[in-house]
């Protein structure tokens, strides 16, 4: 790939580091590209170092080292904010509202009784679990804006796979602090991990994510993702809605009708049979782009329009990702018709299929993961066959 002699040096800066090289003289001989880097040229290197070979789990091993270094030149950087900045800023509040939760942690990881420490840290840690939906937004919404910019923003899978690892922390906190058989030490690393890496997310998205967001994202694009934000919650905030944002969406419906053997339908009778039925449906097409998504009521999986034209593969956390690409491929090739998954989220049992489509000569046209809760239909038992309303 193309890149600067700048960007090319750091990387080799980077790569020189992890391989154990002296730090002091890597520091003297890289100085003036170490003082120069821009968040823009954060993204640009861990694109590079994924294009030659690295992945996510190998750079999370020393991201924090490499941001280190960087950290002088990154926070002296100015940029110009939106105008249209209601997005960014509730993502800034929402941080801020994320730090005044683990200061409230620190107070309470100071109680000297551990049994009444650890009664009172749980609900606490637990509650973190309610700042998940910060980072759904920004996988389903500013993400695919960055990435449709420029290739190298495909390196935002690194801070995907960081919120994975947040989520990780949040469980083995829990596990820890529930655990009688678990000390003291052992529920103290557990929380410190869990800090630096829920608060390190926080930094990185104030040194990088946002002032290269600012700088390449146009208005309108701000006022787009803003506009979708609104289907998500917004942690530890209190979000107020203008009359603006509660506009629903204009959906256009033409004369044409859908018209088969079987009858036929007008787009907006389509569209109501889609929405009404109790599944989530998302329809990738042979190029593996995602083309239409359907709104049921209790949708179990966050969509976003950000996501149409997005490249599956960017749709999934980095460590399960070689799963969906196994799957469209066997589709792809006619090895497989479906697949099929079930687990459990939120103690909902959740059934995932994926259908291959194919056209009558039975070329592969793409395939539709369909998502449903059947924690009631598994509940089932004996027969029903009278009209009897719950």
């Amino acid at each position: 790939m193309d890149r600067s002699p700048r960007i090319s040096r750091l990387i080799e800066y980077i790569e020189r580091l992890n391989n154990r090289e002296d730090g002091r003289s890597l520091y003297l001989e890289y100085k003036d590209e170490i003082h120069s880097v821009l968040p823009q040229d954060a993204f640009e290197i861990f694109h590079g170092l994924l294009s030659e070979g690295y992945n996510e789990s190998s750079i999370l091993e020393f991201l924090d080292k490499i941001i280190n270094v960087f950290y002088e030149s990154l926070s002296n950087h100015t940029y110009q904010k939106p105008k249209n900045d209601n997005f960014l800023l509730d993502l800034i509040l929402e941080n801020e509202a994320l730090k005044r939760k683990t200061d409230e942690i620190k107070t309470i990881v100071k109680e000297p009784t551990s049994r009444i420490r650890r009664e009172k840290l749980i609900p606490k840690i637990e509650e973190l679990k309610e700042f998940f939906p910060h980072y759904t937004k920004k996988e389903n919404i500013l993400f695919p804006y960055l990435e449709r910019k420029m290739d190298k923003f495909n390196g935002l899978s690194i801070m995907w796979a960081l919120h994975d690892e947040v989520k990780e922390q949040v469980d083995n906190a829990l596990k820890l602090l529930r655990d009688p058989n678990s000390d003291d030490h052992n529920v103290n690393v557990g929380i410190a991990q869990l800090f630096f890496g829920i608060l390190g997310v926080v930094k990185k998205e104030e040194l990088i994510l946002f002032p290269a967001a600012c700088e390449v994202l146009n208005e309108n694009e701000w006022y787009e993702m803003h506009k979708q934000s609104l289907e998500y919650e917004f942690p530890f905030i209190q979000k107020e809605f203008s009359q603006e944002d509660l506009q629903e969406e204009e959906i256009i419906f033409k004369d044409s009708l859908f018209s088969t053997d079987t009858g036929e339908l007008t787009l907006e009778q389509i569209q109501m049979i889609f929405n009404t039925l109790p599944v989530d449906m998302t329809f990738v097409d042979e190029n593996n782009k995602v083309r239409f998504f359907t709104r049921p009521k209790d949708r179990i999986f966050p969509r976003s329009k950000a996501i149409i034209g997005r490249d599956v593969s960017n749709c999934h956390p980095p460590d399960s990702v070689h799963i969906v690409e196994e799957i469209v491929e066997a589709l792809r090739k006619g090895e497989r018709d479906s697949a099929t998954f079930w687990l459990t989220i939120k103690g909902k049992k959740i059934l995932i299929q994926y259908f291959a489509l194919r056209d009558r000569d039975g070329n592969y046209k793409g395939v539709i993961e369909v998502s449903q809760d059947i924690s009631e239909i598994k509940s089932l038992e004996g027969e029903r066959r009278l009209l009897q309303w719950d």
